[in-house]
């Protein structure tokens, strides 16, 4: 007989799918056995990755707390363990296999403990394969699009007697009513979509969580108002590429529509990510424009600045037309903050357009830009291209993009001295816990002295000096 309950195993042929997706509204039921098991006992959920996979953490949570569970942050309290997992690079997934490897000896030394390891990862086929062989241990393998039945595969666990795998790769669909359990009680992501539909030739994202579906309207704006009637101050909406939004449901719904509205409930703090420049439109411009509550500051990715990497790359931009869109968003609002992701040295990149990213970069002046080295990911068309450039050349390649990043970073950050900003105080500095640490509208960090009781408020902070990445200050009126 065998030890694994297999449901649903990772296939990248039926995550190419795209067909029609519901919305089902779910009743979540708590087994019996497992309220009996786990009922007032600790689960710790390590998460790696995205803000969709944040948002999933407390999805996660959210389930748990049903059966009467609660967190903890120490693995020897915890009878659930999960490794939220990210596969978007493969630095990222190395860790994963530590992580979980290192679970080993406390697996061995409390036989009740349930390892589930959940996440973007188990999504690939070769990954689950090789995490199932290496960690025989692990108890539940989960995807993306299984986290709503949490409780279930707990339960199956405990009745069977056998480890659990179930990572669907089609019919995916998008659940309502999963609760929730925020990590921060005063801002707050909101997914308005899963998955994506660009299948860029380099992302594994539209194979890790599925195609894109966008949720309802009024169910966003249901979920935003409770925040706002529950004191927060940011909403971050969330989705692989926000700007999408709305191009599934055919009823006219837009990304345009669903900000403005989130906007109108009065949130003080409104953010989006992750924007892509195609789907990037006048109308979007307007309504940031509009509203002085939706924050100034956009994440643009590059990825290259060069049309024939962009074309490999499949992104269906032009570096002509991502100029364009960036003149428009600064003659809108001048003082808005760019930040972009860059990719370096994908297959056979040559010296010229390398180059030519550089110029691009140097005409835009971002806020901040997050670079990489191209980081092949099994299963994408870039993956299976001939590439000539050297791992030596990609590492000079990115340490002198990194060295103009650093130095426009540097020259943007002196603009802040002096000036006086509107910080939401986020918590204590990891580096010093007498030091309060908050972001500005632009969403950079500013470092300075006050009572605790400032956490979660919005106050001001007159910049004091630079490090750059991030700046001191001093709180003003008091």
């Amino acid at each position: 007989m065998s030890k694994i309950v297999v449901h649903n195993l990772p296939s990248f042929v039926k995550a190419r799918k795209r067909t029609p997706s519901r919305i089902q509204y779910l009743d979540i039921h708590v087994p019996e056995i497992v309220t009996a098991k786990l009922s007032g006992k600790a689960f710790l959920i390590r998460t790696f990755g995205c803000q969709a996979n944040v948002r999933d953490e407390e999805s996660m949570a959210g389930i748990l707390s049903l059966a009467n569970m609660k967190r903890t942050e120490n693995e020897n309290e915890a009878s659930v363990i999960i490794i939220n997992t990210c596969a978007v690079r493969e630095g990222a997934e190395q860790k994963i296999f530590g992580q979980v490897g290192n679970l080993k000896g406390l697996k061995s030394s409390n036989k009740d403990l349930i390892v589930i390891v959940a996440g973007c990862v188990v999504q690939q086929e070769e990954s689950l394969a090789k995490l199932r062989k290496t960690f025989p241990f692990v108890d539940i393998f989960m995807g993306t699009n299984a986290i709503h039945k949490l409780l279930t595969l707990l339960e199956t666990r405990m009745v069977m007697q056998k480890k659990v795998v179930d990572v669907p790769s089609d019919d995916v669909d998008v659940y309502e009513n999963v609760p929730t359990k925020r990590i921060v009680p005063f801002k707050a992501f909101v997914n308005i979509t899963f998955g994506c539909d660009k299948f860029c030739t380099y992302c594994i994202v539209p194979y890790t969580r599925g195609k894109e579906r966008s949720r309802r309207p009024e169910d966003i704006l249901n979920e935003c108002q409770i925040l706002v009637d529950s004191g927060y101050q940011e909403i971050t909406l969330v989705g692989q590429n926000v700007n999408a939004y709305g191009l599934d449901l055919k009823d006219g719904t837009t990304f345009s529509s669903i900000l403005e509205a989130v906007a109108k409930l009065g949130i003080p703090r409104l953010r989006f990510i992750t924007s892509h420049p195609w789907n990037f439109n006048d109308e979007m411009i307007d309504i940031i424009a509009k509203y002085p509550n939706i924050m100034r500051k956009i994440h643009l990715p590059l990825q290259s600045g060069s049309d024939e990497v962009l074309a490999l790359m499949g992104r269906r931009y032009t570096v002509k037309e991502y100029l364009s869109l960036v003149q428009k968003l600064r003659a809108k609002m001048p003082d808005i903050s760019l930040t972009t992701d860059i990719i370096v040295g994908f297959p056979n990149e040559t010296e010229a357009q390398f180059l030519e990213t550089l110029k691009v970069v140097e005409q835009v002046n971002y806020e901040n830009a997050f670079t990489f080295i191209y980081s092949p990911r099994q299963g994408t068309p870039a993956a299976r291209m001939a590439d000539n450039v050297s791992r030596e050349q990609k590492s000079e390649r990115f340490d002198r993009l990194k060295a103009l990043v650093d130095a426009q970073t540097e020259a943007n950050a002196t603009k802040y001295v002096g000036n006086e900003y509107l910080i939401l105080v986020d918590g204590h500095s990891k580096k010093d816990a007498s030091i309060l640490s908050g972001y500005t509208e632009s969403d950079r960090v500013v470092h300075f002295v006050g009572n605790e009781d400032l956490i979660g408020t919005i106050v001001k902070v007159k910049i004091t000096e630079s490090r750059v990445y991030s700046f001191f200050g001093e709180l003003v009126n008091g």
